[in-house]
């Protein structure tokens, strides 16, 4: 690409607002689509999701199937088992129904049902030769920004290893993005699913590679992730708030997409495929205090940060008001009861795999686009950091 010239991606429909998801089918239809995958898990079939889906595309005059086999964090044996599924059933359309597991998920299967072999062909950046098939995804958090973005992380478990595959071919085709499908998420999962969206906002803003269309939505995501997750938190059947925080969490996934994260996700990553965490807890533990590390990389933007969080920063030095930001995620955190990385891995064993964490956050790429460069010792030492603190509640 030339110097100062930006590209920026999304998915060419994106559909929001209560009850939008009775337009899924008619999206499949002009999407050419005849007989639909949906790719979920169980608790969302559960739910009773999954079959309200499968109603509107057959309402539609499609066919439909569910595989629900996505059972934690994607991983490879679960996408072989959708394509399986999507090629026994003879589907030409998939449909990603969840949160970010069964959406990368759904985008890993879409990219084999067009290019073939094994999704670990396509690790890394613009790997994937030609676009994936007919993708529509549907989240039913407001957290991971699967549904617009240029990602998916699929683990590799063999590997310990969480692989990033990024390119314009995997984009979906339509978000459908209901948040009358995110009344059901409890406290826990709406605090690791905010929190992991409010990092990818941060991260999208701060990031080397940012640009002038992702600044702006960055800000505007911050502002209502910041001004909605506590009450979204504290009564899941706020309608109001849950439909701010889809609207904050797609924001910010068109944000970090087209801007790229930086070194909260290059910890994060190794974090959770060696203890297990869902990513967007993983996030939630490391971000004050990889905040705090960065903000004298630029502090204008951690500024802005903290003013887009409804922090007072007037006649502060654009430092001062920089370490606002910090104390105001921390705020967040303690107000939403986000515990500390010591609660959910124990110390010892992070301080232990701390090096070769490092040397994996680092290969990843991420941590290059952070505003303050991080060593290999850096970040190890915010490893013990992250691991040693105690976690304020409000």
């Amino acid at each position: 690409m030339e110097a100062g010239a930006y590209e920026f991606r999304v998915p060419p429909v994106i559909i929001t607002g209560a009850g939008c998801s009775r337009r899924v089918g008619a999206v499949a239809r002009e999407l050419g689509g005849t007989r639909a995958l949906i790719v979920t898990g169980k608790v969302i079939r559960r739910l009773g999701y999954a079959e309200r889906v499968k109603g509107y595309l057959e309402g539609a005059g499609l066919r439909a199937e569910i595989f629900d086999g996505v059972l934690r964090e994607p991983e490879v044996e679960f996408v072989e088992d959708g394509f399986r599924a999507f090629e026994e059933a003879g589907c030409d359309i998939v449909v990603g129904l969840g949160g970010g597991s069964p959406m990368d998920t759904a985008k890993a299967i879409a990219v084999l049902a067009t290019c073939g072999g094994s999704i670990r062909d396509y690790e890394g950046l613009n790997r994937v030769p030609r676009p994936k098939g007919r993708l529509i995804l549907m989240p039913t958090t407001s957290g991971s920004g699967s549904e617009v973005s240029m990602y998916s992380i699929i683990t590799d478990v063999e590997r310990m290893r969480k692989m990033v595959i990024k390119s314009p071919n995997i984009v979906a085709d339509a978000a459908v993005c209901d948040p009358v499908f995110t009344l059901t998420v409890p406290p826990d999962l709406t605090m690791g699913t905010g929190l992991d969206a409010l990092t990818h906002a941060i991260e999208g803003y701060v990031s080397r590679r940012a640009q002038p269309i992702t600044d702006r939505i960055a800000l505007a995501a911050i502002g209502l992730i910041s001004e909605n997750l506590r009450r979204a938190w504290a009564d899941g059947g706020d309608l109001e708030a849950r439909s701010n925080m889809m609207v904050g969490a797609t924001l910010a996934a068109m944000c970090h997409s087209n801007s790229s994260v930086a070194l909260v996700h290059g910890m994060s990553r190794p974090l959770g495929a060696n203890f297990h965490l869902p990513h967007g807890l993983s996030n939630a533990v490391l971000l004050p205090v990889v905040m705090e590390f960065s903000y004298v990389g630029n502090p204008r933007k951690y500024a802005d940060i903290a003013a887009a969080m409804g922090e007072r920063v007037d006649g502060l030095s654009p430092v001062d008001a920089a370490r606002r930001s910090v104390a105001a995620v921390r705020r967040l955190c303690a107000a939403v009861k986000a515990p500390s990385l010591g609660e959910v891995a124990p110390r010892d064993e992070v301080i232990e795999l701390a090096p070769k964490m490092a040397e994996d956050a680092i290969a990843s790429g991420s941590p290059a686009n952070n505003p303050r460069r991080a060593t290999k010792d850096d970040i190890i030492e915010l490893y013990g950091r992250a691991a040693s603190e105690v976690a304020t509640r409000s």
